[in-house]
């Protein structure tokens, strides 16, 4: 708001400081005011601390009483022109005017001041002349004060910091930028933990933060660390920290000093290497063999590798030329490269990444490595490219790539030798030591037991799978009066094969009975049990027993069989009589899909599962017309993650309801719409189509 042309005083007497807690909150600042006839119209905040007048004996005075007179013409400054004039001349003139003039105090000493002078139309519309005014000595210390820390900041040989209170980088000074090996505008704006990592599980942070708090300064106190500009360079810093005053309209934050004292401290720098490593095993427990997937798990490892452990990685397994035979270094050797990662040259990237199959020549050092049976370590040079890489070609890439030494360490696990793995690194890190070959060791120990577990997981899964499809019907027998289209799709393979089955078996009188049910579990035995109640199953259908007394039978069956819990839907169908039986032990109802395209659940029969005992079943019968649809299937096309099974099964009505085409078409259709690109559970699904029915009677 601009002052009046009325004359005045601020509301407030006391001097304008700067924000507390900077440089210049020490320097007092006056204003003052005066009109065109050069008397004094406007006395504010700290113009009596100046002048020593107070603002009701200085207002409607001439402004000439606070300047000393002229040396040079002898004017009185109580009458006529002289500075004070001038002073209003040269503002109104040059509209912003910077001057330092003496200035007379009160009580008639006379001291030099620094002047910031402007003119200001007032709201009546006179012109007013306004002064900011603070004494010269004042501004020569702050000018000295930050003259000295602009030196210090670009010369002091000690690392400096100020951080704000959210610890990020405000100004850091060249040695620090050296230290961290990070250009200093590229540390502005980043947390202090982004540039200066550590493994104290969160210390160095909380450090930080106490300090910013207000806490206690902190003397000398080191900390190990790594900075992304040195990431291969283990450090010992030690550090002086002080919390920042809060100034107006900032916040606080935490200044500091910074030296590194890494060879005065060697015992330390060894212990935070040592707790590395550790940390590394520690992730690698966590993140190698999350699944039963050998190339997953491959993959896994050379993550945790690169960049922290070394800049090239890679992971093949073994392709023996006799597995019957021990190994012969007199043979060449085949490797799968499974896996690849590296922070290398592109030509170098594809190299390592595009390679499937790896020759390696006898005298090779994946040779000499399986010779001891232990993690070696090799420079990269024309004798190693010459007597391991067969190809010229790929020898000179890998040698232009940058990688000086490889460390080469066997995956063996329960005595089986599954591959290797290979780590490299470049001239910018440091040599490999004998604790790195430990930990290489120790990498890939826990790699190969998770591969082998894999590898294992993966023939179980095979030959589950092999059995259950050994277990299920080779061909289908509906008889004249049915069209059946069938599926049985198996799980992931991280869930492994369930035990789902199905039957379609004929019954004397052209009679044909739809069998499907699903045993608990996953797995060989989940699938041998399959195969134990459809060979009952069938046995027991070919004698004509009521469908409830069949799964009677089976549930005394899965009794004595130690089967827990399995599943079971029975139909019996009549072409003569057009009729069906139908009785379920704790299976999905049967769909039934009318020509108009209606869709009817048959769920009357519906019963307890197989295993339970003590609980009677029932059947209930129907007519199903020519044309009609059945639909038996599992829980697995109905019910998924995140999916209720009973809105599974309204899908799966809809989805019957709009299918059109022969029952292959249908099947596949229904399939394609209910089940996820990965299902997690065995699926079987059976349509079967009625044609040539004789008409109910009396119809």
């Amino acid at each position: 708001m601009l002052p009046s042309d009325q004359p005045g005083e601020a509301r407030a007497h006391g001097p304008i400081l700067s924000e507390p807690g900077s440089l210049l909150e020490h320097v007092a600042v006056a204003v003052f005011g005066m009109d065109g006839e050069g008397r004094v119209c406007y006395w504010g905040p700290g113009a009596q601390g100046l002048f020593g007048h107070a603002a009701a004996e200085i207002l409607t005075r001439p402004a000439a009483l606070l300047f000393p007179p002229s040396g040079s013409d002898g004017d009185d400054p109580r009458s006529g022109p002289g500075p004070a004039a001038r002073f209003a001349e040269r503002g109104r003139a040059l509209g912003y005017w910077r001057v330092r003039l003496p200035v007379l105090h009160r009580d008639g000493s006379v001291f030099d001041c620094g002047f910031r002078v402007f003119p200001v139309t007032g709201t009546a519309g006179g012109s007013v002349v306004m002064g900011l005014v603070s004494r010269s000595d004042e501004l020569d210390r702050v000018k000295a004060n930050l003259a000295f820390l602009d030196a210090l900041f670009e010369t002091c040989p000690i690392g400096l910091v100020m951080l704000d209170e959210d610890l990020r980088y405000v100004h850091v000074n060249q040695a620090l930028a050296d230290m961290d090996g990070i250009p200093a505008p590229d540390h502005l704006g980043r947390a202090a933990t982004e540039i200066m990592i550590t493994s104290d599980g969160g210390e160095f942070a909380r450090m930080l933060r106490a300090v910013a708090d207000g806490g206690t300064p902190l003397v000398d106190t080191l900390v190990g660390l790594r900075t992304p500009g040195h990431p291969d360079r283990d450090q010992v810093r030690s550090f002086s920290l002080f919390p920042l005053s809060r100034a107006v309209g900032t916040r606080s934050g935490v200044g500091g000093l910074v030296v590194d004292v890494t060879d005065r401290e060697r015992a330390l720098l060894e212990a935070t290497a040592a707790r590395r490593r550790l940390d590394l095993l520690d992730r690698a427990a966590a993140r190698i063999g999350t699944t039963l997937d050998v190339d997953t798990t491959a993959r896994e490892l050379v993550d945790v590798a690169v960049p922290e452990f070394c800049d090239g990685s890679v992971v093949e397994l073994v392709e023996w030329m006799d597995p019957t035979e021990a190994f012969d270094p007199r043979l060449p050797l085949f490797t799968r490269r499974i896996a690849a990662r590296a922070t290398l040259s592109r030509p170098a990237v594809e190299q390592l990444e595009g390679l499937e199959r790896v020759k390696y020549p006898p005298g090779s050092s994946i040779h000499r490595m399986f010779a001891t049976g232990r993690p070696i370590c090799v420079p990269v040079d024309e004798d190693f490219t010459t007597r391991t890489i067969a190809h010229a070609e790929r020898a000179r890439v890998i040698l232009d790539s940058g990688l000086v030494s490889i460390l080469i360490a066997p995956l063996v696990a329960r005595g089986t030798v599954q591959g290797i793995a290979m780590f490299g690194r470049s001239a910018d890190r440091p040599a490999f030591t004998e604790q790195d070959l430990s930990l290489a060791g120790e990498l890939a120990s826990r790699a190969a037991l998770c591969l082998d577990n894999a590898r294992l997981y993966s023939q179980v899964q095979d030959i589950a799978l092999t059995l259950q499809r050994a277990l299920l019907p080779d061909a289908l027998q509906p008889g004249p009066h049915l069209t059946v289209a069938h599926r049985y799709l198996p799980g992931s393979r991280v869930t492994e094969v369930g035990g789902d089955w199905y039957d379609v078996i004929g019954l004397p009188g052209d009679r044909v009975a739809l069998v499907v049910g699903d045993v608990m579990g996953h797995g060989v035995p989940a699938a041998a049990s399959m195969g134990r109640l459809r060979i009952t199953a069938e046995a027991l259908a070919r004698h004509g027993p009521e469908p409830h007394d069949l799964l009677t039978e089976l549930d005394l069956c899965a009794r004595e069989s130690g089967i827990e819990l399995a599943t079971c839907l029975y139909v019996a169908y009549d072409p003569h009589t057009g009729d069906a039986r139908i009785s379920a032990a704790g299976h999905p109802p049967l769909l039934v899909r009318h020509p108009d395209g209606t869709v009817d659940t048959l769920a009357d029969a519906m019963g307890v599962p197989l295993g339970v005992g003590g609980v009677p079943f029932r059947t209930m019968r129907t007519h199903l017309p020519d044309g009609a649809v059945l639909a038996l299937y599992t829980d697995g096309l109905i019910e998924a993650r995140g999916r209720d099974i009973d809105t599974g099964l309204a899908a799966l009505r809809a989805e019957l309801g709009r299918a059109e085409g022969s029952l292959e078409e249908m099947a596949d259709r229904i399939l394609t719409a209910m089940l996820p690109a990965a299902p997690t559970d065995d699926t079987v699904l059976v349509l079967a189509r009625i044609h040539g029915v004789t008409p109910p009677p009396n119809s």
